[in-house]
């Protein structure tokens, strides 16, 4: 057994070496140093015996994780606070061993966690909380399998078909003074610019929100990888509208484009579509409105590219139209436009 050796401080430090492995610590007190020295020694003696399960708690994987795994992800920040929120929910196993861990476990978690949140957002934990445990397995060797592979995820909710009608449109543009003929003056202004820039390009509140002057070119404007939702950079192209938005917005604020921080232009939308006696639809809603609108012009790659989509089944997601579309192509018939309903 190491024996602690008292500094100059007056503290206790004591140093432990298990097969080639070393570490040390200073404690306030002889009886800690001793306690922790003894404790560490058996988790390196586990570790070092392909037995890490039995001392590494899930709690432990949730915190190497966020030390290794989360700071090489653009949403790290909001990764470590859904780790401190897991640990706190009462039906999580934070503090169960690893080895004892099991599939019944994390099923009592998930069925808690469906009574307070929707399927979405369990799913989305269950899947983070998956990757922990296979990183744990596969790189630190804490575990022999992951058992959150036998447990069943709720069922995906649909996907959202909701496109903005041409008259909700015009009702909430009005609710924010929006007009191309007054120089933009106020955030509730910009709003309504930024709103028809999304309805013209598909692009989403925080690529908009992000737009900086230095990227927009005469026909489209660049997306650079750490602006984007998928961590790739893209062009969007500009329709003439969309073009005469972004002129319109010229003088508001000296780099971005809209001059509105994301949280304030949901703040905001929100806050004058209920003033303009609108409901059912959102600020993200436009991206499939646009991608309707967009699919009578250009083909399923095009549609891709313009969006970001790395796979064509993401076209199903937000390409809605109705039978009575699709029946006037195939009629020989002009699609009706949006402003003909």
């Amino acid at each position: 057994m190491a024996t602690p050796k008292q500094t100059a401080a007056g503290t206790w430090r004591v140093q432990i070496e298990v097969r080639g492995e070393r570490d040390a610590g200073t404690f306030n007190t002889k009886r800690e140093a001793t306690e922790w020295a003894a404790r560490r020694k058996a988790e390196l003696l586990a570790v070092r015996s392909g037995r890490a399960g039995e001392v590494r708690t899930v709690a432990d994987a949730l915190d190497r994780y966020g030390e290794e795994v989360s700071p090489r992800k653009r949403g790290e920040t909001k990764e470590l606070l859904r780790f401190e929120a897991f640990k706190k929910h009462p039906d999580f196993p934070a503090k169960v061993l690893l080895s004892d861990l099991t599939s019944e476990h994390l099923a009592a978690w998930r069925d808690a966690r469906l009574k307070i949140r929707s399927n979405g957002a369990v799913i989305r934990d269950m899947v983070l909380l998956a990757d922990v445990l296979e990183v744990a397995r596969r790189e630190w060797r804490w575990l022999a399998t992951n058992p959150i592979r036998d447990v069943r995820k709720p069922a995906a909710a649909p996907h959202r078909e909701r496109i903005i009608q041409p008259h909700e449109t015009r009702r909430l543009l009005r609710a924010l003074d929006w007009s191309m003929k007054r120089p933009v003056r106020s955030v509730r202004q910009a709003v309504g610019h930024c709103f028809v820039a999304a309805l013209q390009t598909g692009m989403r509140a925080g690529e908009l929100c992000g737009l900086e002057w230095a990227d927009v070119r005469v026909d489209h404007v660049l997306l650079h990888a750490n602006r984007t939702k998928t961590g790739r950079a893209r062009q969007v192209p500009l329709t003439p509208e969309a073009a005469r938005v972004i002129e319109r917005m010229k003088g508001f604020d000296e780099v971005l484009v809209f001059g509105i921080p994301a949280r304030s232009l949901d703040a905001m939308f929100r806050k004058y579509r209920e003033r303009a006696g609108l409901e059912g639809f959102t600020f993200h809603d436009a991206r499939h409105t646009a991608a309707t609108r967009l699919a009578r012009k250009v083909d399923v790659l095009d549609l891709c590219k313009i969006f970001g989509w790395a796979a064509t089944t993401r076209a199903l997601t937000y390409y809605n139209p109705t039978g009575s579309q699709i029946a006037k192509r195939l009629s020989g018939g002009a699609a009706p436009s949006p402003r003909s309903r």
